[in-house]
């Protein structure tokens, strides 16, 4: 991993399309495969998902192609047999998601375009856009990666060196303020309804502690072996106090944080890029996207149960609300002019 990149779609393909063949520590100590999921093809540049609670609509952000395809696609499925019922040409591309409280919007970020969009999650129209202001050194907007809805407002991580976070009020789509100097790329955001703050995961390999009531930063959590790392996404145990976080640094792992002490009490090795927690199965899983595999870890013992192999790159994960379901998005590999090998996919793997 570089320490600067010529372009942001360089920066993307960096932390998103990295495609290499190691072996890895959880492929070999995965003791069963369980049966295949289901899998629908829908298209180019697929990445986050949201599931609408009660209105049986899975929605997928496309960027479609790099190249020479202007804006990307909103796809809407059926949860449960994957088909497509309805699709949302936008002019922008579509990375980030996240849903209101209520139901009633989702949000997506714009991250090549530096901005934001509001979707009606009942007919899945964009409605509303905020534009960021501001361009990196290279002349382009600033990324807006990550999304986090807390209390009726968005928290956007921004891919630039220092990152920041802008926050937006989800109800007006109106700037409110940002969070300067939140790491290098802050790459993944959530909310802890244990501890009642926000994580912010950054390229600098460490996790920025905030406040929610006064959008401050509280404290700064790194390893202390001394050696680099680049934190991807993350995942909490609300009951144990334990935050998991993915690396993409060449010692690939996912740490586990305790956040109580702010300190790593374990290491789990293998590649890794999406993590999520499933409160009601008690369950941790992992995408890896080199091994083109999904992992389901036993939460108390943190040792696999089952594997799931792809014939894609798994990229990012969505648990159902009611933890019976798994869903990913199935990445291709890119050719060198940013194309790719075939479209990417959706899967949904059955956890009962």
């Amino acid at each position: 991993m570089r320490g600067s990149f010529p372009s942001l779609k360089a920066l993307y393909s960096a932390l998103l399309m990295t495609t290499l063949t190691a072996p890895t520590a959880f492929a070999q100590q995965a003791p069963s495969v369980a049966s295949s999921p289901v899998e629908r093809q829908l298209g180019d540049g697929l990445y986050e998902l949201a599931l609408i609670p009660g209105q049986n609509k899975l929605y997928v952000a496309s960027a479609q192609s790099f190249k020479d395809v202007n804006g990307g696609v909103i796809y809407r499925l059926d949860p449960t047999t994957l088909a497509i019922t309805g699709e949302t040409h936008t002019d922008l591309k579509n990375f980030g998601m996240a849903i209101d409280d209520k139901g009633q919007f989702f949000y997506t970020t714009n991250s090549l375009d530096g901005g934001v969009s509001k979707v009606d999650a009942l007919t899945g129209k964009v409605i509303e856009r905020l534009f960021f202001k501001g361009k990196d050194k290279d002349g382009d907007p600033i990324g807006a990666r990550e999304i986090l809805f807390h209390n009726n407002q968005l928290y956007i991580g921004r891919v630039t060196d220092p990152g920041y976070i802008s926050i937006v009020d989800a109800q007006t789509m109106t700037l409110k303020g940002k969070i300067d100097n939140v790491g290098k790329w802050v790459t993944g955001i959530i909310y802890s309804p244990s501890t009642q703050r926000i994580y912010a995961a950054s390229g600098s390999g460490e996790i920025a502690v905030i406040n929610p009531t006064n959008n401050k930063i509280e404290h700064r959590w790194k390893p202390d072996d001394g050696q680099k790392y680049l934190f991807l996404n993350m995942a909490e145990d609300p009951t144990t106090g334990r935050l998991f976080v993915t690396d993409n640094s060449e010692g690939k792992t996912t740490l586990v944080f305790d956040e109580h002490s702010g300190k790593v009490i374990k290491r789990l090795p293998g590649d890794a890029l999406g993590i999520k927690f499933n409160v009601k199965r008690h369950e941790v899983y992992i995408s890896q996207r080199e091994s083109k595999k999904v992992i389901q870890l036993d939460a108390t013992s943190l040792t696999p149960k089952h594997v799931w192999s792809f014939g894609g790159h798994p990229n990012s994960l969505l648990v159902s609300p009611d933890g019976n379901s798994l869903y990913v998005t199935i990445k291709q590999d890119f050719n060198e002019d940013n194309t790719t090998k075939g479209p990417d996919s959706v899967a949904k793997i059955s956890l009962n």
